[in-house]
């Protein structure tokens, strides 16, 4: 049994502390935001945390309106650029609150008054002192290398973020998403028996679009970090321009499939995979009943699910199924080669 595994299964109540615990601070951050409104919001984070910005670019942007960039902490730290940041919004985020670049950035943003906000799991990490203003991910210590309750945690106080930023998110609508979460785990034992199927695979492709992009980066990266697999990822969009060609029959391609807004661009992706035969693995949920026709093999949450509210509960089947196969492969997915959980880069 890996550490990572038991992370995973701990999702649901880490979702739940999270959301009692951090309530009252957004709303009053909400109250502060209605009358300060930013007119430009910088997202600055490393590996997976930086998939959780990608997810919070694409949410914050449908949600608010307010234009979102992602910082590149190189522009701070090797080029000593000066930066403007007025009227900027900067969410740094981090697990451990110790990213040397990511905390680099924000205290550069505190330099000059700018409003920062931190979102970490650790209270007394660096990033939790130098931000203005600090949301937990409430997740308990992570043991394993491989992120996952913290990654989730993040996109639950994004969510929490776009609220306090005057989107139409109740916090009320987010009380349901542990419950999601934990029907997700009721799948373990099938992704288990479908992870042996591909105990030898070495090369992937991961798909996902628009809010679900994200989830396809931090699938790609677990599947990097954990079972060595060599895997790419892309938006369906992107995909169609010319990385398709790398695919031929029985190639392994995943993909986060969620009815609304993006579901006809991938099912068209999905389709133009059917004929070149290529091995098509889908995470979608009770609401996509088109989907399953389009797929080699379907991976269904037992809910129908608002998109706006799927990419927590999906990519918990990913982060079954990347636990599952490092078994498969008699990995320990716990202690990647040459990784270890805090990374310093500058």
């Amino acid at each position: 049994m890996s550490k990572m595994l038991d992370e995973i299964r701990e999702q649901p109540a880490a979702l739940e502390r999270t959301l009692q615990a951090e309530r009252k601070p957004i709303e009053k951050l909400r109250s502060l935001l209605d009358r300060e409104k930013p007119r430009l919001i910088m997202l600055v984070a490393r590996g997976t945390s930086d998939n959780a910005a990608q997810f919070g670019r694409y949410l914050l942007e449908v949600a608010t309106g307010i234009p979102v960039t992602l910082a590149a902490p190189s522009i701070f730290t090797l080029y000593k650029a000066k930066f403007n940041f007025d009227g900027i919004l900067v969410i740094a985020i981090s697990q451990s609150g110790e990213s040397t670049d990511t905390n680099l950035v924000l205290e550069r943003a505190r330099e000059q008054g700018t409003r920062t906000i931190g979102i970490t799991n650790e209270a007394d990490s660096t990033l939790a002192r130098l931000a203005e203003h600090v949301f937990l991910v409430h997740a308990g210590r992570e043991k394993s290398v491989a992120a996952t309750k913290t990654y989730t945690g993040q996109l639950l106080v994004l969510y929490m973020l776009a609220h306090a930023l005057g989107a139409n998110i109740a916090l009320d609508d987010l009380t349901r998403i542990p419950e999601w979460t934990q029907a997700a785990l009721g799948l373990e034992p099938e992704i288990a028996r479908r992870a042996e199927r591909y105990r030898f695979m070495d090369h992937a492709l991961v798909v996902g679009r628009g809010l679900n992009y994200a989830n396809a980066f931090e699938f790609a990266l677990k599947l990097m970090e954990t079972c060595y697999v060599v895997a790419e990822r892309f938006s369906s969009a992107d995909f169609l321009h010319g990385p398709i060609a790398m695919v031929a029959p029985d190639f392994p391609v995943f993909a986060f499939a969620p009815s609304g807004p993006t579901w006809n661009s991938m099912a068209e992706t999905l389709d133009k995979l059917q004929t070149l035969k290529a091995e098509t693995v889908i995470v979608t949920d009770a609401g996509n009943t088109d989907a399953a026709a389009r797929a080699t093999r379907t991976i269904r949450l037992p809910h129908k699910l608002p998109e706006l509210y799927t990419p927590i509960p999906y990519i918990i089947p990913a982060q079954i199924f990347a636990a599952c196969l490092a078994a498969q492969k008699g990995l320990v997915p716990d202690k990647p080669r040459t990784i270890t959980k805090v990374t310093l880069t500058m």
